[in-house]
């Protein structure tokens, strides 16, 4: 597994914990122990998401910090070098 591959995979872990606990919040909305782990998930990915995005690009069109088209120079997922 690359260290792109183990990154992805750390993240992707925290944010689908964190959709899970907010489908959970959507019928128990006043649950804070819930709320205060779906904070503590998003807070974990976060800078995951930030050494990804610097080193390999946005994950995300929202995550180029209102350059709306700066998202597309990046390389493709395929487009990698490690990956061949």
């Amino acid at each position: 597994m690359t260290k792109r591959e183990a990154l992805l995979k750390q993240i992707s872990t925290y944010q689908f914990a964190a959709l899970d606990l907010q489908l959970y919040l959507d019928t128990h909305p006043n649950d804070e122990k819930t709320l205060e782990q779906l904070r503590q998930y998003r807070k974990m990915a976060a800078p995951l998401i930030k050494e990804y995005e610097e080193t390999y690009g946005a994950l995300t069109k929202r995550s180029d910090n209102g350059n709306n088209w700066g998202w597309i120079k990046a390389p493709w997922p395929w487009e990698c070098e490690e990956d061949r």
